[in-house]
C-alpha cells in the first residue's frame, strides 16, 4: 500500500457534497469511516463533517475531524480504527490542522496553521505524539505534507519564492526538505511514496498539462506516465512494487482511473461501472485498487474496490450490501483488508444513535453480512 496520504480528497469530497446538494439538505452528512471487508462491518470515526484520509497496517485512521468552534483538527485512531486522539496544531494560536498520511509506526503527517498565520506540513512521532513543522522550500510561506513510508520520508508540495507550488521529499524523519522540480510548468505535486522512497504525482508541463510521474527510489529521476498523447494525469498512489494508480483524461474527455505495472510501466484503463467518470485513490501490495465513480445520472458517487492488480472494479457499497451511496468514497486500503474512507450519514437522529454503539451496520446494512 502506499504508506501516507492524502491530497486533494477535502476539494474531493466537497465536489461530491456539492453535486448531491448536500449544502442545502438536511438529512444526509458526511463521516469518517473504518472500513473491515473481513467482518463486513463499518465503524462511524465522527463527528459529522470528518474525514478518513489513511490507513496503516495496523488499521490506525487519520482524518480530520470539525472543532466546536468551527475549524478542522487532524486526528488518529487507535488499531482497527478504535479510539480517536485530536493531535492539535502547530501552536501558537493556530487552530486548523489535518492530517493526510500515517506511516506504520504511527507517525502522521498533514498541514497545519502556524504560528505566522500559514499552513506548514507536519511530522509527529511515533503514534502521532508531537507535532514538528517541516518549515517551507526555499523561500515559501506554506506547505502541505501529503505522504510518509516506513523510513519516515515525506512527501508533500510547498510554495517557492516565486509562490509557485513544487513538490518536495524529505530525508528519513522529515528533514532536508528537497525539491523535486517539474516538467516546464510553473507547479508540481508530490501524492505519494512507497518504501524505497518513489514518490509519485503530477506536473505541469511546459504546454499548460498535468503529467502523472513517478521517481526512482529516494524521489531521484521524475519520469512521466504514458497516460496517452496530450492526456492530463494525476498519479495519487505507489505500492512496493512500483504500481502507480490515479485518474487519466480520456480521447473523449471521461475521465478514468487507472493501474500501471511495476514501477509505472505501462498503463490499464480502469474504466467506469457505467458511469463517465472514476478516480482510483490508493492501492495496496496485492495491486487491490480503491477510489469512487459517479454513476451515469452524476449524481450518486459511489466509493469502488478491485481484485489484485486493479482487476474487476466493484462498487465498494455492494461488496457490503449497503444501500445506494452510503459510502462515497475510499480513500485508502491496507494489506489486511481495512479501508479508510468517507460515508453518508443518512440523517442526525440515526447519527445520534450510531455515537450510543449501535454502529453504521446497524441503519444502513439491508443484510447484515459476516465474515
Amino acid at each position: 500500500m502506499n504508506i501516507h496520504h492524502r491530497h486533494t480528497l477535502r476539494s474531493l469530497i466537497l465536489a461530491t457534497a456539492l453535486t448531491l446538494g448536500f449544502a442545502s439538505s438536511a438529512f444526509a452528512q458526511q463521516s469518517a469511516l473504518f472500513v473491515d471487508l473481513n467482518s463486513k462491518e463499518v465503524t462511524a470515526l465522527g463527528p459529522l463533517g470528518s474525514e478518513a484520509s489513511g490507513i496503516n497496517e495496523m488499521g490506525q485512521v487519520v482524518g480530520s475531524f470539525p472543532t466546536a468552534n468551527g475549524n478542522h483538527h487532524a486526528f488518529l485512531t487507535g488499531p482497527n480504527g478504535v479510539g480517536k486522539t485530536d493531535l492539535g496544531t502547530l501552536g501558537g494560536g493556530a487552530d486548523f490542522s489535518s492530517a493526510y498520511g500515517v506511516n506504520n509506526a504511527g507517525q502522521v503527517v498533514g498541514t497545519s496553521e502556524a504560528v505566522n498565520g500559514h499552513n506548514h506540513a507536519f511530522i509527529t512521532g511515533p503514534n502521532g505524539v508531537g507535532m514538528t513543522d517541516l518549515g517551507t522550500l526555499g523561500g515559501g510561506t506554506d506547505s502541505l505534507a501529503e505522504g510518509i513510508n516506513n523510513a519516515g520520508q515525506v512527501v508533500g508540495h510547498s510554495s517557492t519564492s516565486g509562490r509557485v507550488g513544487h513538490d518536495f521529499i524529505t530525508d528519513p524523519g522529515g528533514g532536508g526538505m528537497r525539491d523535486l522540480g517539474t516538467f516546464g510548468g510553473v507547479f508540481s505535486r508530490a501524492l505519494g511514496i512507497n518504501n524505497v522512497g518513489q514518490v509519485v504525482g503530477y506536473s505541469q508541463t511546459a504546454d499548460g498539462r498535468d503529467q502523472a510521474f513517478i521517481t526512482g527510489p529516494n524521489g531521484l529521476g521524475m519520469t512521466a506516465l504514458d497516460t496517452g498523447a496530450g492526456a492530463s494525469s494525476h498519479a495519487f498512489g505507489i505500492n512496493d512494487k512500483g504500481q502507480v494508480v490515479g485518474y487519466f483524461i480520456t480521447d473523449n474527455f471521461q475521465v478514468h482511473a487507472f493501474i500501471t505495472g511495476p514501477n509505472g510501466a505501462g498503463m490499464t484503463d480502469l474504466g467506469t461501472l457505467g458511469g463517465n467518470s472514476s478516480v482510483a485513490h490508493e492501492i495496496n501490495e496485492a495491486g487491490q485498487v480503491v477510489g469512487n465513480f459517479t454513476s451515469n445520472d452524476f449524481l450518486q458517487p459511489h466509493a469502488f474496490i478491485t481484485g489484485p492488480n486493479g482487476v474487476g472494479m466493484t462498487d465498494l457499497n455492494s461488496v457490503l450490501s449497503l444501500p445506494g451511496d452510503s459510502i462515497i468514497l475510499a480513500a485508502d486500503i491496507n494489506n489486511h483488508g481495512q479501508l479508510a474512507a468517507v460515508g453518508v450519514i443518512p440523517e442526525p437522529e440515526m447519527y445520534a444513535m450510531l455515537l450510543l454503539g449501535l454502529g453504521l451496520i446497524g441503519f444502513l446494512a439491508r443484510g447484515r453480512a459476516t465474515g
